[in-house]
Order: structure tokens, then sequence, then C-alpha cells
């Protein structure tokens, strides 16, 4: 199977895949999730979709950088299907809690940055699996929100990773109180790091990826690697794994290739 019958078959109801080259050589995939009722809700069977191909194309090692978006401009990820959600019993809640961690494990795992594109409605699960990309890229318009607590059920897994994007405090207003906030919000408070005009984003998206495309590849998937491994590591041992990287990468010609490109370039008066 070619690689572009590869990303087909990856492709269906649920997401759509496609590649740019930005530059010549340099792959980056886009994937689009479509979800239903035109805020791009998700439920067991989308779920199961989506972390699949991002498994896959992680596993296919073969971009610099993956942009997950959403369908259309209303919504990122509007949230989990409510109507199968109120379904679920203590085992099958389970396994559908199960499918949204396994998206987003897959996006950390993932050994390329991935870049969230948001615009529109990003809420509840949506929301977690912005929160396990590398960046994220807000049009100004956008809304974000975690109303878990006003449906019954608690905020879990990788909300877990909202008290180190945007601090103890503001998480639990988040979560505790469920109440929307804005992109301008998200931004002041560190979960959005960039944010432009809706008509703006995917410009601001395109520049994202140039700025990541001047750097060596190697070294940016290692550098993703060891801050998934700070993550969960003491600081002496984070440090220690820090010091093997810095040497493992040396094991390539990539490190002198740049800095001999860096020494070489024409200085700028």
């Amino acid at each position: 199977m070619s690689e572009n019958e590869a990303l087909r078959a990856l492709s269906g109801q649920a997401v759509a895949i496609r590649e740019e080259f930005p530059r010549p050589g340099q792959r980056v995939a886009w994937i689009t999730i479509r979800g239903r009722h035109g805020l791009n809700i998700v439920g067991s069977g989308e779920l199961r979709t989506l972390a699949e191909a991002l498994q896959a194309l992680g596993q296919k090692n073969m971009h610099r950088a993956l942009v997950l978006r959403g369908a259309g401009e209303r919504a990122f990820i509007g949230g989990a299907d409510i109507s199968e959600m109120a379904a679920l019993n203590p085992v099958s809640a389970r396994e559908f809690i199960s499918l949204i961690h396994a998206c987003c494990e897959a996006i950390r795992n993932a050994p390329m940055p991935v870049i969230a594109r948001l615009t529109g409605y990003t809420l509840g699960a949506g929301l977690e699996i912005a929160a396990a990309c590398d960046l994220r890229i807000a049009a100004d318009s956008a809304i974000f929100g975690m109303p878990e607590v006003k449906i019954g059920i608690p905020s879990v897994v990788e909300a877990a990773l909202l008290p180190s994007l945007v601090g103890w405090g503001r998480a639990r207003e988040i979560l505790l109180w469920g109440r929307n906030f804005s992109a301008s919000e998200a931004f002041a408070w560190g979960f959005v790091q960039r944010m432009a005009p809706e008509s703006a984003l995917d410009q601001a998206v395109s520049r994202a990826i140039d700025e990541l495309l001047s750097a060596a590849p190697a070294a940016v998937r290692q550098q993703k690697a060891l801050m998934r491994q700070w993550e969960e590591l003491p600081l002496k041992a984070a440090i220690a794994a820090g010091i093997d990287a810095f040497a493992a990468a040396y094991e390539t010609e990539e490190p002198r290739a740049y800095m001999h490109a860096w020494q070489t370039k024409p200085k700028q008066s």
C-alpha cells in the first residue's frame, strides 16, 4: 500500500486526513474531525476512529507536524454525545471515557508536535483533546468550557492537564463552576498560546508550522519525547534523562549539520 493509499484508508466519515508540503520533502498532516449536529459532537464511533487515525499517523512517523481541526467553523469539538452518555452504566462509562483518553494519549505520544486549530466551541471532551496538543491556536471568537458538572459528571482524563496549563486556581474555577470562557481569557490564562482573528487563523497556523520546520526534525522529536518524561519524573531523574537525550542527539549528523549552517549563515547587521 502506498503512503497516499494509507492516508486515504485512515480517512472516513468521522475524520478526514490530508497532507501538505509547506517545504520540499516536509510533510504536515491535517486531521479534520467530522462530528455531529454541526458542532462536531463526538460519540464512541467518532472517538474510536479519531484515536485509531492518531495512533496510525504517530506510528508512521512521516510528518513534521499534525494539525487537528474541526469540520467547519462552528466548533473544534463541541463535546461528547450527551444522548449516548445518558445511557451509560458503570461498565460502559469506563469504556466510553477510555476512548477520550485514547485520543489524548495518542496526541501526547505522537513523535511529532500536534497543533490544535480552535474555532467556535471547544467544550468538554474537545477541551481535553485540545489540552493534549502541543500548541493551541485559537480564533479570537472561540469559546471554551468544561460543563460536565452541569450534567452530573466530573471532568476527568486529560482535564488533569489543566492545573499545569492554567494553574490550580483557574483549573478549579473551570471545572467546579463549569462556566464557559472566552478566547481572550484562555490566552491570558495560558491555555491558548496564540490567538488570531478567525479570518487570519489559518495564516497563524501556517506561520507556526513554518517556524517549526526551521528547527531540526530529530531534535524536535527528541524534545517532545523528553518533555513527556519530564512530566512524570522527579527533578533529578528528569535532568539525567536530559543528559542521555543530549548525548543521543550526537548519534546522528543532525547537530553538526545544523550547527555548521548556524555558524555560516550571513550575519544580520
